[in-house]
């Protein structure tokens, strides 16, 4: 079985709610991308989410914008990606790992040699925010075959004919983007999100995780009473940007943080 089932079937045995960290591979430098995941799994996350650095991240905000920047500056691609996670895989066999990025990178790699390399490294799904399920026909054949699910953004405009065929081809669980903007840029409203995921309930049985606007422990333990699983991503990135300069401590503070969410996360 796929680590992210194993791991979404064993929170639901635990009436557990997934918290889903994000961080940018190579931020501030590939070197400590590892230790930042270690970090992170010690402080209760449940699955992580990589981010593929990319010089155009058009549904992304300034924040992990620059992120991606500082990343590719010190030379990340998407074969050191690959190099992360075998070096995070040498202690934590466990942790499902979903790469979050763009086509781009992929389709330089080719679709059977990216899935290949996913599953040899230890990566249990990929997000590809610029594929849409209509096109993405040849690559998941690629995925499947190589045990990796094929995770999908819904978003609040999202029709009902289009939730049914995200419904159709996601696996692992289906992201749900909780604003009408970027990540990072708006306040979240639960009671909306609240509505918006018991209609989307209809179109698919997988988990349904919110993202974007998760900023701290309260807004991120009032998603969990909604969501089966809560992503944060910018709160993170921004914390690494403001300590970029001190890469030593950005562990340690990651680590305060998310275990602040977790705990909020569990109380309630």
């Amino acid at each position: 079985m796929n680590r992210i089932d194993q791991c979404f079937a064993r929170l639901r045995e635990e009436s557990r709610k997934a918290l889903i960290p994000y961080i940018t591979a190579g931020d501030p430098a590939p070197q400590y991308t590892s230790d930042f995941l270690h970090a992170l799994v010690d402080a209760g996350a449940d699955l992580l989410e990589i981010g593929v650095p990319f010089s155009d991240p058009m549904a992304d905000g300034p924040v992990i914008q620059k992120a991606c920047e500082r990343a590719l500056k010190q030379g990340t691609r998407l074969t050191h990606v690959f190099e992360i996670v075998r070096e995070f895989r040498r202690e934590d066999a466990r942790t499902p790992i979903v790469l979050m990025g763009y086509l781009n990178p992929i389709e330089r790699m080719g679709y059977e040699t990216f899935a290949r390399e996913c599953q040899a490294a230890g990566v249990d799904g990929v997000l590809i925010v610029d594929m849409p399920p209509e096109e993405a026909d040849q690559l998941s054949e690629y995925l499947r075959a190589h045990q990796l699910h094929a995770v999908y953004l819904i978003a609040p405009t999202t029709s009902d004919e289009r939730a049914a065929v995200i419904g159709r081809h996601g696996s692992g669980y289906l992201y749900y983007v909780s604003l009408k903007g970027v990540t990072g840029s708006a306040t979240i409203d639960v009671e909306a999100v609240s509505r918006q995921l018991e209609h989307l309930r209809q179109f698919s049985d997988l988990p349904l995780c919110v993202g974007f606007g998760i900023r701290d422990a309260q807004s991120a333990a009032a998603v969990a009473r909604v969501a089966d699983g809560v992503i944060v991503g910018s709160a993170l990135v921004r914390l690494i940007a403001d300590n970029a300069d001190t890469p030593e401590v950005i562990a340690t503070k990651l680590a305060n943080t998310l275990a602040g969410m977790r705990e909020a996360m569990d109380r309630h």
